[in-house]
């Protein structure tokens, strides 16, 4: 079964073919980084209209790339959200439109669900059950997962993910957008320890997050400093500890909690090299394995759309409209997937 991905959610456009006999067969992502550069963050409209430039001839590309044409798909698959309402409808009304063009499925995945299962990607793979860290420009939230469509809601963030916590605080260093590569890349340059920055909810007794407080304690710190260049640097490497400290100790929780010992860290701070060091030195010790997707999978794409509109498929839960009608949802949560 061959399966078509279209990802359009926010401001990178992404699409893939994914075979369910030979795998991944081919992915192109274009980003819109140096589109939004200059206005120190994502503008809707704009991302709508590059995705709409973009997103055909990065179909063909991939179609091409795979040796594959048109009539060999079987379905498609596309982000039906969470995400820009009109980036979205970019990429759902072009599935919509070829499926029923070609004749074949059409459907919606949940763009959480595609990174979630984005691990599953590589080889050897992880097996069910096992605990999910989602850690993505917008969301932070563990997840118990039990099979393809059954997922458990462990803890999530109260206010900022930790994509947009080190997103605000490249923009207190004076750091270019996106900010958070920024900062990490800064970070490796800083001395640890010479700041010392809260964790919190680290003992809240509980799997919930919260980074919002951890921001403001950056800003209090800048402006007490009026840091140097190594000044700006230590401050970034205390808050990359910091926040590494608390996903780690959360996740480990959560393997706790569960009784699971196999954890899956996807979304993009899963790129977070410092995060992967420090979950992979706990691994070493046997009680625990984690598994990451390839870095290259970590932001948003069209492989890991792909990827779970066919196990969506394989399990019976995708469904595709009876018509050329079709929804969107900007938010839209994962632990409440329809099964069907």
């Amino acid at each position: 079964m061959l399966v078509l991905g279209i990802e359009t959610s926010c401001d990178e456009t992404g699409v893939a073919a994914y075979d369910t006999r030979r795998g991944l067969l081919g992915h192109a992502v274009h980003s819109q980084m140096a589109l939004h550069s200059e206005y120190g963050g994502v503008v809707p409209e704009l991302a709508s209209r590059d995705h709409v430039r973009r997103l055909l001839p990065l179909l063909r590309e991939v179609l091409g790339r795979s040796g594959a044409g048109m009539d060999d798909l079987d379905a498609i698959a596309y982000t039906e959200g969470p995400g820009l309402a009109g980036a979205l409808l970019v990429g759902a009304s072009v599935g919509v439109a070829l499926g029923r063009a070609l004749g074949v499925p059409a459907f919606g995945v949940h763009h959480l669900e595609g990174h979630l299962l984005s691990p599953l990607l590589i080889q050897p793979a992880p097996a069910f059950p096992f605990v999910a860290l989602l850690v993505s420009g917008g969301h932070t939230q563990l997840m118990q997962v039990s099979a393809v469509g059954r997922y458990r809601l462990l803890g999530e963030t109260l206010d900022d993910a930790a994509g947009e916590a080190f997103d605000k605080t490249a923009k207190l260093l004076g750091l270019p957008y996106p900010g958070g590569p920024a900062l990490a890349r800064l970070a490796e340059g800083g001395v640890p320890g010479r700041f010392s920055l809260p964790r919190p909810m680290l003992s809240s007794g509980d799997l919930n997050f919260s980074f919002s407080g951890l921001k403001t304690a950056v800003l209090t710190l800048v402006r007490a400093q009026d840091p140097d260049p190594q000044t700006r640097a230590d401050i970034a490497c205390a808050f990359e500890a910091a926040i590494v400290d608390v996903l780690a100790a959360k996740s480990l929780g959560a393997l706790e909690q569960t009784g699971l010992r196999t954890l899956v860290v996807a979304g993009g701070v899963g790129a977070n090299r410092s995060l992967r060091e420090r979950l992979s030195a706990t691994a070493r010790d046997g009680r625990i394995r984690v598994f990451y997707p390839p870095l290259e999978l970590c932001t948003d794409n069209g492989a890991m759309i792909a990827y779970a509109g066919a196990m969506r498929l394989q399990a019976g839960l995708a469904a595709a409209p009876r018509s050329t009608a079709f929804t969107v949802r900007p938010r839209w949560d994962l632990e409440f997937l329809p099964e069907s």
